[in-house]
């Protein structure tokens, strides 16, 4: 089935822009609409204005049987309306969209006789890995209402292949990004210190695209080591500790320094003894509060540097086990990760064939992984990539692959 054609140029007549379709045997609406419930007023304006075009509307705040489950009643309804319309938002992605991909098989047969319609609600929100072969409506077009009514107006045997697959792994996915991984203490941590992720439940989004989930969970595994291994002895209580204690030692050597130089300087005359008393003593409360001062700072911003050299070397570990099921993670901060879906076999066949003299091909391509997959993974996901874009294609289409970017790093670390 091929994907949703561009509206501007598909080869859809419907009879009239505002005439919908004919119900047939078994169908009661014309289209189903699902939403977050945090969308209900744009929703429900754009419901009214379909109703008004004299489309019949299923949605769940007045469709749904009480008494029956909401994937029951979710089923019933697409299975009874000619076409299905998600109106996504980063909560609909987050909430209604992983119950419908968590729960796909119960209603798979439904979904792939019907055509799809996403609406982009905002942009910058991410496409789900099922739907990024799709053309969207962008809800910010001024002419969306009048697209939205041609792609609703005409009959489904017209839009041909407009129907979601089932979830497999072909080139159509590859480099799309998926939901972002938010910390379990996302509130509470510190610059100088990495997120916790749950490795007790693999993401819904993950759960059909990961065979093996004991792999992910070991990869968040490694990732969390960061934090229990690293970082034990940066908390706030320990640091202000260590300086306290550091500076008692200081300030005792520097006092016990004074006394011992003016035991010395017995024979001296008084006014040169206390003339070195009083350097001495400024010495001990002035400058070395302001060297432990500027140390402290020093270390601070050492912190931050070494946590962020220590959660992408801990992630590129992750990603050694995660390449081979095609996902790739990537440090967005200290408690957020971006996940994109990648497949890097044909990046990894050109480091054997490049390297293909040396025995070390394979380690080779491990260690890339390991320093430069989390830099790939956020540019992939963030779409944007700090050289200009390679003009030989890559294994990529529509993008840098992995070779290449591994190619432009070493560029600029050997001429930066």
């Amino acid at each position: 089935m091929e994907p949703i054609q561009s509206l501007e140029t598909a080869d859809i007549q419907p009879l009239s822009p505002s005439v919908p379709p004919a119900l047939r045997d078994g169908e009661c609406y014309h289209v189903f609409i699902s939403y977050s419930s945090t969308d209900y007023q744009w929703t429900h304006c754009l419901i009214d204005q379909l109703e008004a075009c004299g489309l019949q509307v299923c949605y769940h705040d007045r469709d749904f049987l009480p008494g029956r489950t909401v994937l029951e009643n979710m089923s019933d309804c697409i299975q009874e309306s000619q076409k299905v319309l998600l109106v996504l938002s980063p909560e609909f992605v987050r909430s209604r969209w992983c119950l419908l991909e968590a729960n796909m098989s119960l209603f798979r047969d439904c979904l792939e006789r019907k055509p799809i319609v996403p609406v982009l609600l905002e942009p910058g929100v991410s496409v789900p890995l099922h739907l990024c072969h799709l053309t969207y409506l962008e809800a910010s077009d001024p002419d969306f209402k009048n697209k939205l009514l041609k792609v609703l107006c005409t009959p489904n045997q017209q839009l041909q292949g407009s129907t979601v697959l089932p979830f497999h792994p072909p080139s159509i996915y590859n480099g799309k990004a998926l939901q972002p991984l938010d910390a379990v203490n996302e509130d509470s941590v510190s610059k100088w210190d990495c997120g916790q992720f749950s490795d007790m439940e693999v993401p819904d989004q993950l759960r059909l695209i990961i065979e093996d989930q004991e792999k992910y969970r070991k990869a968040v595994r490694t990732i969390n080591s960061v934090s229990q291994n690293k970082v034990w002895f940066r908390p706030v209580w320990v640091r202000v500790f260590i300086y306290i204690i550091g500076l008692i030692c200081i300030v005792s050597l520097a006092i016990f320094q004074t006394f011992s130089m003016a035991t010395f300087l017995q024979v001296v005359p008084k006014v040169r003894e206390s003339v070195v008393a009083c350097v001495l003593f400024s010495l001990s409360f002035y400058l070395v509060p302001l060297g432990l001062f500027i140390h402290i700072c020093l270390w601070m911003n050492d912190d931050e540097k070494y946590i962020v050299r220590e959660m992408k070397k801990a992630i590129g570990q992750a990603n050694i086990i995660l390449s081979e099921e095609k996902v790739l993670m990537g440090r967005r901060s200290n408690s957020k990760i971006s996940l994109v879906y990648v497949s890097l076999e044909r990046c990894k066949h050109e480091f054997s064939e490049t390297f293909s003299d040396q025995v070390c091909a394979e380690d080779l391509f491990q260690r890339a992984l390991l320093y430069f997959s989390s830099g790939y993974a956020c540019c992939l996901a963030q779409r944007h990539f700090p050289f200009p874009q390679p003009s030989s294609s890559g294994h990529l289409e529509g993008g840098v692959c992995f070779c290449q970017y591994v190619s432009q790093q070493l560029s600029v670390d050997q001429w930066g």
